[in-house]
């Protein structure tokens, strides 16, 4: 038998040891080399680590909810007790990365899921393996809250009229019971929490990353009443009532950071609470029986969790954890703090802490390809003088330097946005560019960036500050140029959304510093890219970008689109785009692409016809990883 096995092996036709690796089925590769199947084999390992980000408790049998991913995309799944296993409970083609149970009762599940990444999201309830639909099908819609005692859900949605997110109550076991409580104007509204009676509820319209405003919502006539002045450039989140009927908020009123403090619905007066931050309060959540909270400050891009006692407004320190980033808060009923917890050396997991002896304890350790991730490089904090002497910083990676001496290339990544901030995070498939190509890589917060103080985050607003935060990366790039260990020769530069218009920008601006550019679900001109986002939105963008219906914005958003300046863009591009993306449509990657073709240029262009804002599918992701790891090696490297 064993004979004729092999007779029958060796009859079969021969192939090349390394094929060319098969391309997903729903990405458009236009101008791109094909992927040797040899680099799949040599990154496998890195390729395969996953994360477990923590959804929320189920209040009667203390199990977890978290998201993670063992197929294509990511579903949730239910985790018994700590470091059990992970058993899911949804099972869609398209990514399901949160979920909700009802509060008290845990009688209902209510998940959040689009299609192809187009951000038009319904609302379901998971049973049993299987969604029911709890909304129209059609609009967009975005979960918001629940009530306190797990009988009414609260969400905001497009469907009227396409634009503006009307606010929405209903008890989601019986979807009729499905009432409009609020018509509003914009896309920016949102329930944040129900009144302990479940009569009013506190209702947030964020209008810009500085300015988002608080009302009262009476549940039964939609009469809205504002809370404090709304003529004022203030940022109020996170509210939330106490069991007692307090309503704690954080607030930048009189500070240049969130302050985690209460407000008084009637006049508006925000009172700090606790111990004075000099960083950014972050998130909190509030103990059920009211007694404690637990909040995270942003402290130069890392983490602090503190738990604050309400009756002696002491804090004390949670020590269990390494320098890393917290995700959002949820405490369960009997008084265990669920989080999410990443760092360079670990990817995210979910976590509990004990609010009494502040004991931290690991539920889930995320498989990591068999690679000892402790191994992985910690980040430099690095600041430096831009070119009007305010301070920036950013976050640098070095590739080992016993195992590759000598000066390095490096990339620079900047982060979306721009309302956003480069944390010192795990680096995932990041880690193959450091530890086996020896590519550093730089992380930027340049001005506009979060954590910094809203002074810092408004720097950047409008079309005629906007390039000041190009001329941050000019600076990083000049300082970095010097740095002993590194090789300004072989500098180059990649980022995605707003860090995608930055890296256009960057191939104008600084194409003498730079070998090459790669460009994910980026801005080209800003003013089709105005026009032409989804209407929900355009209005929110106009406040940070400018509104081109203005003829002297329209102009200064055309000069510094780099659309404009694309005769100047010399050196090879990478372009990845979405495309159901609904935030950058997929036209403003076409029109650079093919105006620096027609100019003879060097422009790849990987199109996902099944994602959106960013690939969210596994094999989408490997296949993009996989293409800018050609890219860079040709471009970098060579």
């Amino acid at each position: 038998m064993k004979k004729l096995l092999l007779i029958a092996a060796l009859a079969l036709p021969m192939t090349p040891l390394f094929a060319d690796a098969p391309k997903p089925e729903a990405l458009l590769a236009d101008g791109l080399p094909s992927i040797p199947d040899e680099l799949p084999v040599q990154t496998r390992p890195y390729m395969e680590f996953r994360t477990a980000s923590f959804a929320g408790w189920h209040p009667t049998d203390k199990s977890m909810l978290v998201a993670t991913r063992f197929a294509n995309t990511t579903q949730i799944h239910r985790v018994a007790g700590p470091m059990l296993a992970r058993k899911q409970i949804s099972f869609e083609a398209e990514p399901v990365s949160n979920g909700q149970w009802a509060p008290q009762t845990g009688d209902v599940l209510i998940v959040q899921k689009d299609v192809g990444g187009g951000e038009f999201f319904q609302l379901y309830a998971l049973r049993d393996g299987k969604l029911d639909l709890l909304t129209d099908g059609k609009s967009r819609n975005a979960f918001n809250a629940w009530s306190q005692d797990g009988e009414l859900v609260a969400y905001s949605s497009t469907r009227r009229n396409g634009t503006d997110s009307d606010l929405y109550v209903m008890n989601p076991r019986d979807p009729s019971t499905n009432k409009m409580v609020a018509q509003v104007q914009g896309g920016g509204w949102a329930i944040s929490d129900f009144a302990p009676d479940k009569k009013t509820a506190i209702v947030s319209q964020y209008r810009s990353v500085t300015n988002v405003d608080m009302s009262s919502l009476d549940l039964a006539s939609g009469q809205m009443t504002p809370i404090g002045d709304h003529q004022k450039d203030v940022a109020i989140g996170g509210a939330e009532f106490a069991p007692d009927g307090t309503l704690w908020v954080t607030s930048d009123e009189g500070s240049d950071f969130q302050r985690l403090g209460t407000m008084d619905i009637k006049t508006g007066a925000f009172t700090p609470r606790g111990p004075t931050e000099k960083w950014d309060v972050e998130a909190f959540d509030i103990s059920p029986d009211g007694s404690f909270i637990v909040y995270a400050t942003n402290e130069a891009g890392v983490s602090k969790v503190k738990i604050l006692d309400i009756k002696t407004g002491g804090a004390r320190v949670v020590q269990g954890l390494p320098a890393g980033i917290v995700g959002s808060f949820n405490i369960a009923e009997w008084g265990d703090i669920g989080i999410t917890f990443t760092s360079a050396r670990s990817a995210a997991d979910a976590y509990s802490i004990d609010p009494k002896s502040l004991k931290v304890t690991r539920w889930t350790e995320s498989e990591t390809g068999g690679l000892d991730v402790t191994k992985n490089v910690e980040p430099e904090l690095m600041t430096i003088k831009s070119f009007d002497g305010l301070s920036v910083s950013g976050f640098l990676y070095r590739p080992d330097p016993v195992k590759f001496p000598g000066k390095r290339p490096m990339l620079m990544n900047v982060h979306g946005g721009p309302e956003g901030q480069s944390r010192p995070g795990f680096q995932g498939r990041s880690n193959y560019l450091l530890n086996e190509m020896g590519v550093a890589i730089f992380y930027p917060n340049v001005r506009g960036s979060t954590g910094y103080g809203k002074n810092f985050v408004g720097l950047d607003n409008g079309p005629f500050k906007r390039e000041n935060s190009v001329k941050d990366m000019g600076a990083f790039l000049s300082a970095l140029g010097k740095d002993a260990s590194l090789d300004a020769s072989r500098f180059g530069l990649a980022g995605g959304s707003y860090g995608g218009y930055m890296c256009y920008a960057a191939a104008v601006q600084f194409r003498d510093k730079l070998r090459a550019t790669n460009c994910v679900v980026a801005i080209s001109n800003f003013v089709t890219f105005l026009e032409n986002t989804q209407s929900y939105r355009r209005d929110l963008r106009r406040v940070e970008y400018g509104d081109e219906r203005d003829p002297a914005q329209r102009a200064k958003l055309l000069e510094i689109s780099p659309l404009t300046r694309v005769a100047e863009i010399t050196k090879p591009m990478f372009v990845v785009t979405g495309g159901n993306d609904p935030r950058v449509p997929a036209s403003e990657a076409d029109q650079i692409v093919k105006a620096i073709r027609d100019r003879g240029g060097v422009a790849w262009h990987l199109l996902g016809k099944n994602e959106g804002h960013g690939f969210a599918k596994k094999e989408n992701v490997d296949y993009q990883f996989w293409a800018s790891l050609m890219f860079w090696k040709q471009n970098l490297l060579n």
